[in-house]
């Protein structure tokens, strides 16, 4: 026994003792590999699980080194099953090969031939297979590229895909260096990209994941689709690629509700992409317009499920993926491992912190109590309606009263979820509210205004959670959210961590009612940022300074 702050149990579940002196080494030296499931105050609960293992095996993490971390961390004896479960997991991943062959094109290779005969009997596969070249190899027919991908995963056994990848058509990119450079991570983030030639990149907002994606274009030289979660997001992109790459106005398009150009570079935002018409996605033939040699998903952890689709049919395609967090709350990071590409890349939080890249954060859960007359509403009312009852009191009102001018003369943002409620705290706090109906122009104008200092306090809807920068934001608190999400919540803590003046912290507060199921779904928001090392203070609303 040792005195490690680590527990490791034959279940594949981790313990990790929070105060221990070695946690902070302990939970950056795990995290490439395991998932935090619980982070009460005093031990986090992570999990081993195949599709983390295989993550961290593409990014270029073996089993000895897991192995080794779990031995050097834990208190007791690790439990040697587990270590030859982990060996054996991690193995699974590049058994089977995906190939370019010389006559037949696509092929399936294998380095292991009873695994290549277990899932040629899958039925799962069978349609996506053609004739037998030898005992090692078939032929794979090209269009099913993706969904054997799919296919073999959730078979256990996930294929590397060395088919290669089209050029696609040329286009020069350079990125004009005249006044920034690329940060190291930002460089080693493209490059560990490019090397895979598809995959994820994992970086909090506000550390410049579309610089990462202007230098991928860089070294692509290729006609680039962007995709994008919505409008302000697309000129947001647009604005830093004219200012930060050779590239100009003539040469960028954008592909939304209200514009339809097809340019060498187009950014297309996802809800414009699987709008349908008569039950046909009317606009695919965006993917068919140009020979893309690059495909960038912003929010990749965002993709409806229509992209999914769409996105088997384009793995002869670069393709990278953007975003803060792979986790999604639809359970299908599996198919982003499939379809985008495995996790090339993943800086935690924290690293980035102690470099100066984004601002230090105090995260803070102010707790208030239903009355009484609000708990016997929400006692008696139906399951669906407790969440907007708990999250609507009127008790958060007069905190966010408080907490705003405790903080007066920081650019601060109060963010929620129901509408109602965001219109009753903008008229109290006489500031301008941007909700799904305020138009691109008005969103726009509003957003600049909050970045030069004209506007110092804004409520936003859901709206603002994603793609949207921000730098000047040092405040914001959350009265409401998506249902627990953890998505949502690194989108909105990512709000803030654009480096401060004179390296001031920023100041991260979530509202919630206690004893409901506002306080049940606030834990699970809070697994990610425990996850990514923020401590997490409560205090009880009577508390905060008057």
């Amino acid at each position: 026994m040792n005195d490690g702050p680590l527990i490791v149990q034959s279940d594949k579940t981790l313990l990790l003792e929070v105060d221990h002196e070695r946690a902070a080494d302990c939970r950056k030296a795990i995290a490439p590999f395991a998932e935090l499931e619980r982070s009460p105050e005093h031990i986090h609960t992570y999990r081993l699980t195949p599709l983390g293992l295989w993550n961290a095996r593409a990014a270029g993490h073996d089993a000895e080194q897991v192995v080794d971390t779990l031995l050097e961390y834990s208190r007791y004896a690790v439990p040697h099953a587990l270590l030859v479960d982990v060996a054996e997991t991690m193995a699974r991943y590049g058994r089977l090969r995906l190939e370019k062959h010389p006559i037949h094109g696509l092929v399936l290779a294998s380095t292991d031939r009873p695994v290549l005969e277990e899932v040629l009997r899958a039925k799962k596969v069978a349609g996506m297979l053609g004739a037998r070249i030898d005992d090692d190899t078939v032929v794979v027919h090209a269009s099913e590229r993706g969904n054997l991908k799919q296919a073999l995963l959730k078979l256990g056994w996930p294929a590397e895909d060395y088919a290669g990848y089209v050029d696609g058509e040329a286009h020069p990119i350079a990125l004009d260096l005249s006044d920034w450079s690329l940060r190291d991570y930002q460089r080693e983030a493209a490059e560990s990209f490019w090397h895979g030639g598809s995959g994820v990149v994992v970086l909090p907002c506000g550390a410049g994941k579309t610089l990462v994606g202007a230098a991928a274009m860089a070294q692509a030289q290729a006609t680039t689709l962007i995709l994008v979660t919505n409008t302000v997001s697309a000129r947001q992109w647009k604005d830093e690629l004219l200012r930060r790459t050779s590239l100009t106005e003539d040469e960028i398009g954008e592909y939304s509700g209200s514009v339809k150009e097809v340019r060498p570079v187009t950014i297309a935002t996802y809800q414009v992409m699987t709008t349908k018409r008569q039950g046909v996605y009317r606009h695919l033939e965006l993917l068919d317009a140009r020979d893309w040699g690059l495909i960038v998903y912003d929010e990749v952890h965002l993709l409806p499920a229509p992209i999914f689709r769409m996105t088997a049919d384009l793995q002869a395609r670069r393709r990278i993926g953007l975003t803060a967090t792979l986790v999604r709350e639809d359970g299908r990071e599996g198919d982003v491992f499939s379809l985008i590409g495995p996790k090339r890349y993943d800086a935690p939080w924290k690293d980035i912190e102690s470099q100066g890249w984004i601002a230090p954060a105090d995260c803070v859960e102010v707790r208030v109590s239903l009355p009484t007359d609000e708990r016997l509403v929400y006692a008696t009312a139906e399951p669906e309606e407790r969440y907007r009852l708990a999250s609507c009191t009127h008790q958060k009102l007069q905190v966010v009263r408080d907490l705003v001018a405790q903080h007066a003369g920081q650019p601060t943002l109060v963010i929620g979820q129901y509408i109602d409620q965001l219109d009753e705290l903008a008229a109290a706090l006489d500031a301008p509210v941007i909700k799904g109906e305020t138009t691109v122009k008005e969103r726009q104008r509003l957003f600049q205004a909050f970045r030069t200092g004209e506007v110092g306090l804004l409520v936003v809807s859901k709206v603002a959670n994603f793609s949207i920068d921000l730098p000047s934001a040092e405040v914001a608190i959350q009265v409401s959210g998506s249902f627990g999400s953890r998505q949502e919540e690194a989108q909105r803590l990512g709000r803030l961590l654009r480096p401060k003046t004179e390296g001031r912290t920023a100041h991260f507060y979530t509202i919630v009612s206690r004893d409901t199921v506002d306080a049940d779904f606030a834990q699970n928001r809070q697994r990610f940022l425990a996850e990514q090392g923020y401590a997490y203070r409560i205090v009880d609303a009577e508390d905060l300074p008057a």
